[in-house]
């Protein structure tokens, strides 16, 4: 009976904290609506579908972003934060964590379908009550971007909320974990920002940003909510959650500044509505990522120093549900902020190119384009800058303590990072939006020269080595890292003829279909090519010359019999766009009508011939790599054979020789039983 009441106690506690804290993000969401005007009734002449659809869409919002964000944060803290329960497949703590995990995603899911429902009321002007908005609804709603992209995140949410009723292995919670962030990304396509004018950017940071502030706030509010069932592990919980809190809150901070710097404009914008709330929302996140630095040094002191006291609980209890309450303010602000018009002047459907490309005109490249032509692109640009420092810092760690590092592979991995940030910014990004050569050369950076740089940079070789491994059940990025190289998926992926097939027949899926014009078309696309073309080249680099540990490789000969065929069959597809006499993607780009391209089908032969060239410098050198490995495996083993006859003394050798004398010895007695045998019959004749 006392554990049943300790249960149902728990229980309420989690129901009572997710209710307050929803309630203070609603109640803070309607206060910035009415001060901001997000709720007020459209201009004349623009249909009006109520009040209660215009304020509902504030609650419903509000709701689903709170309900998102447990659900994200309880899923990251059971798969990273919560130790394993005395090293179970599963327990009490993991149980309850997924539980609260499948109800807020339930409520994630629902949220958001109600979402759709009002929202395409609104978009409409069609009042629920109304004769035509069922017919209307489900003739029209997946033609509207924002929706359809609601529609496929509240599926997602629903697999999540789904299995978490069903699975319970620390395995099957991290994937939960990452689908869940993935069901995040469609949101980020919504809203203002992907309709400003520096669109790519804004969209970009807002996925940052929901990413951060998600695991940021769901996992502070699955703490409090589970802390009676977190127990004596709560210390190591708040231990580990506080260094995920202090990149997620860098990550709020720095997505969450440029995000506001676009939408805002220029400083005519400054004293607008929309400008006062990104204030406010600024001042609450400097004002949590104070409460943070205190709780971390006052808190979680007196919880290490007496952790079964009632007192100690109490104050982080208190400190955190103070910061909860700042955070819900804050989700409240932002929920306002998506609905209130941005300054910010919005792009004008001018000419094809800016209409299709996002961006004017550039003009024709020149001889100095290739390194004077820049257009940022702040989250490439920062993926490329936090591999850089986290490796560096990783290889400082070990310089600091003694170790060596191979001064070669930091250089090839900052120049592959380097190179990549030149890419993804540079002239090749911003032609290869509008040429089909110098997209074919963009590609090519990503799939052939980059991967190599990288895989040499051996990033998993100094995650093992720089990382501690962590002894109190929890996973870290070192347990995530080896964790993933020495799982089956990860030994399918890196098997030769699955990496090769990966390697080229990608490209000739991706571009003799329909996703090479859906991917010039949308910027999701377009990220999905990067991704995929980079961990496709990567895989394929480090399945013929990386050094990392991970699924078992072939022999360098046949490792060589890959790569030549592969490179084979890549050939193969770069002459055949060069003689093809069919376009590629042809609506786009004889839609897009750039004036400095007189021959479209001239321009694609070029970017096949560009894939033909650029190709053969990376093959040779990954050919020269896998033999210099295959020549150092055999000098390997030929001093490792050396050193163990210098320990037996030659004990193979003089093995060898004895089989050989007992092999000799035994060909003579049969040689010899023959000629008796021969001899006996002669001498009865």
């Amino acid at each position: 009976m006392p554990a049943e009441s300790a249960v149902v106690g728990a229980r309420f506690d989690i129901r009572r904290t997710i209710v307050s804290v929803g309630v203070v993000a609603v109640v803070a969401a309607l206060i910035a609506a009415a001060y901001s005007g997000a709720a007020a009734p459209p201009v004349e002449g623009i249909s009006d579908a109520g009040a209660g659809v215009r304020w509902g869409i504030l609650v419903l919002l509000a709701v689903h972003y709170l309900a998102a964000a447990l659900t994200i944060g309880t899923l990251l803290l059971s798969a990273t934060c919560i130790p394993e329960d005395d090293h179970a497949t599963t327990g009490p703590r993991r149980t309850a964590a997924l539980e609260l995990a499948a109800a807020a995603g339930f409520v994630w899911t629902v949220a958001g379908l109600a979402y759709v429902v009002v929202g395409f009321a609104d978009i409409s002007g069609l009042p629920m009550s109304h004769a035509n908005f069922l017919p209307s609804f489900m003739h029209s709603v997946m033609s509207l971007e924002s929706l359809r992209n609601e529609i496929f995140t509240c599926a997602l949410a629903l697999v999540v909320s789904s299995l978490a009723v069903m699975v319970r292995s620390r395995a099957w919670t991290v994937a939960l974990a990452a689908i869940a962030f993935f069901a995040l990304v469609p949101l980020a396509f919504s809203g203002h920002s992907s309709a400003n004018t520096d669109h790519e950017t804004s969209v970009n940071m807002l996925g940052v940003h929901l990413v951060c502030i998600s695991a940021w706030v769901g996992g502070l509010l699955a703490i409090v909510a589970m802390r009676a069932v977190l127990g004596p592990v709560l210390l190591t919980v708040l231990s580990r959650f506080s260094v995920l809190a202090a990149w997620a809150y860098g990550g709020v901070a720095i997505s969450g500044i440029i995000l506001g710097v676009s939408n805002i404009g220029t400083w005519s914008g400054v004293d607008s509505t929309y400008a006062v709330l990104v204030i406010v929302k600024i001042v609450l996140l400097v004002g949590l990522g104070a409460m943070g630095i205190v709780q971390r040094r006052r808190s979680l002191a007196q919880l290490a120093e007496r952790p079964r006291d009632r007192d100690s609980r109490g104050i982080f209890a208190r400190a955190a549900a103070l910061e909860l309450v700042l955070m819900a303010a804050a989700t409240g602000v932002a929920v306002s902020l998506g609905r209130t018009k941005p300054p910010g002047d919005l792009p004008v459907d001018g000419s094809p190119i800016t209409r299709l490309s996002g961006f004017p005109d550039p003009g024709a490249p020149t001889s100095t384009s290739w390194f004077t032509d820049w257009q940022i692109d702040w989250f490439w640009a920062g993926v490329a800058a936090v591999a850089i420092g986290l490796y560096l810092a990783g290889a400082i760690r070990l310089h600091r303590r003694g170790d060596k590092w191979p001064i070669g592979r930091t250089l090839c991995w900052v120049a592959g990072w380097a190179v990549f940030a030149w890419t993804t910014n540079g002239a090749l990004m911003i032609y290869g939006r509008l040429s089909f050569s110098w997209h074919m050369a963009f590609h090519m950076m990503l799939v052939m020269v980059i991967p190599v740089f990288l895989a040499m940079g051996a990033p998993v070789t100094l995650i093992a080595r720089a990382l501690p491994h962590r002894k109190d059940g929890t996973l870290g990025p070192r347990e995530l890292v080896l964790g993933y190289v020495h799982s089956r998926w990860a030994a399918f992926w890196g098997n030769p003829i699955v990496a090769s097939v990966n390697f080229f027949g990608s490209m000739i899926v991706f571009y003799y279909s329909g996703l090479f014009e859906l991917a010039l078309r949308s910027h999701g696309g377009h990220i999905a090519m990067i991704v995929h073309f980079m961990m496709a080249g990567y895989v394929f680099a480090w399945m013929l010359i990386g050094v990392d540990p991970g699924p078992k490789r072939w022999p360098p000969p046949l490792r060589v019999v890959v790569l030549f065929a592969t490179i084979s069959f890549h050939a193969f597809f770069g002459v055949a766009v060069a003689q093809g006499t069919a376009l590629l993607a042809p609506e786009f780009f004889t839609e897009l009508q750039v004036p400095w391209i007189r021959d479209l089908l001239a321009d694609q032969q070029k970017g096949g011939n560009i894939t033909w060239a650029i190709g053969e410098l990376p093959s040779l050198v990954l050919a020269l790599l896998v033999t210099l490995s295959w020549v150092k495996a055999d000098d390997h083993e030929k001093r490792r054979i050396d050193r163990q006859a210098d320990r037996d003394g030659d004990a193979d050798l003089r093995a060898y020789n004895e089989r050989l004398a007992t092999i000799a010895e035994h060909d003579d007695l049969i040689a010899d039983h023959d000629d008796r045998e021969v001899e006996y019959p002669r001498r009865h004749h």
